[in-house]
């Protein structure tokens, strides 16, 4: 049975309906119905100007969902800091929200002009429990509803190289956001850890390191001295080495289940850059299930040979069932896979 959600047309914005029955469900039990009722930003809603206490901030390798620009935020609650951590995700305080916009612009020439805006996603700290809401945008780009069943939506725009693209965008339902990030039996934050942060952002009062940013605003606590803080790679960085930034490009794409506490840890795949039991990375690794997700292929990586690797294989899939990640792509990340290829050609 399809759940949609009255969208701003309609009288009673507060509910989802179902057509079949023509009932109702009450939406109030689990997040605000509109997004401009959190007030995370001032003005026109898609301008995404954030209001006093909303920080926006930056991953140093962001997830590939489709090309989608993503426009970050977090809102730490007053007197309250998140606690450093050196290798996972920050202890954020209750009430922390995570806010991740989705957009694409017409013309990726034009990263900053007629932007589009899918979803936003938010991730809200409640009881000692993170809890998932994806809100979608309307065509008129004046607000975004809570809609957990999801949605498929056309999007096209002009690519870096000059070529008009279209795809069908797939918003997931809530369902979908938990299941990608579960960490054992709990819901977490997959981004926000101190070596994604450890890089600098352009804030207003200009650019500054993100975790020290944090730290001079009373919401970090904890922070080791910098220098000593590990920073991921990022994976669009040519100066970096192909290794480092492969492994970035492995760990955000596929180690939030690819890993020891993952969704995916039954595998034996632990995909993390700084996993390094070659044998857990897939080097000679058979596979635990074999079938069509393994295309025939004995071992997750071949050394110098990423066209015998499974990895490699599944990564440049589009067909369900054999991709990887299973969510947030419906087209192969171009720039991506051909990273993943050298790193596994030039493997010795």
């Amino acid at each position: 049975m399809l759940i949609v959600l009255i969208a701003c047309e309609a009288k009673r914005q507060d509910v989802m309906v179902l057509p079949e029955q023509e009932s109702v469900i009450d939406l109030s039990h689990i997040g605000k119905t509109k997004l401009s009722d959190y007030g995370f930003f001032q003005g026109e809603l898609k301008e995404m100007n954030p209001a006093d206490g909303i920080i926006p901030y930056a991953l140093n390798s962001a997830l590939f969902t489709d090309y989608a620009f993503k426009a970050r935020f977090i809102k730490i609650p007053e007197g309250k800091q998140a606690v450093y951590n050196a290798d996972e995700v920050l202890d954020f305080p209750e009430g922390t929200v995570l806010i991740k916009n989705f957009y694409y612009p017409a013309d990726f020439s034009k990263p900053e002009n007629d932007l589009r805006i899918l979803e936003t996603r938010l991730l809200i700290k409640e009881a000692n429990e993170w809890k998932t809401l994806p809100y979608i945008w309307n065509d008129e780009q004046t607000e975004a509803y809570l809609n957990v069943a999801g949605k498929s939506i056309p999007v096209e725009w002009k690519h870096t190289d000059g070529q008009l693209r279209k795809i069908n965008y797939a918003v997931p339902n809530m369902n979908q956001c938990k299941g990608c990030h579960l960490r054992g039996d709990k819901v977490m934050p997959i981004g926000p850890s101190a070596r994604q942060l450890n890089g600098d952002y352009r804030f207003a009062e200009g650019n500054q390191n993100q975790l020290l940013y944090w730290q001079s605003h009373g919401l970090l606590n904890g922070l080791a001295d910098i220098e000593q803080v590990s920073k991921l790679a990022a994976y669009e960085d040519q100066r970096v080495s192909v290794n480092e930034r492969a492994r970035a490009w492995l760990e955000i794409n596929c180690a939030h289940c690819h890993r020891a506490d993952g969704p995916a840890k039954n595998s034996g795949l632990h995909l993390l850059a700084t996993e390094n039991d070659l044998a857990k990375l897939g080097v000679g690794k058979a596979p635990v299930a074999a079938g069509k997700g393994s295309g025939g292929l004995l071992y997750g990586i071949v050394p110098g040979k990423p066209e015998q690797s499974i990895l490699q294989y599944r990564i440049e899939s589009v067909h369900p069932g054999v991709m990887m990640p299973e969510l947030g792509r419906s087209i192969t990340h171009e720039e991506g896979v051909a990273l993943v290829r050298q790193w596994i050609t030039e493997m010795r």
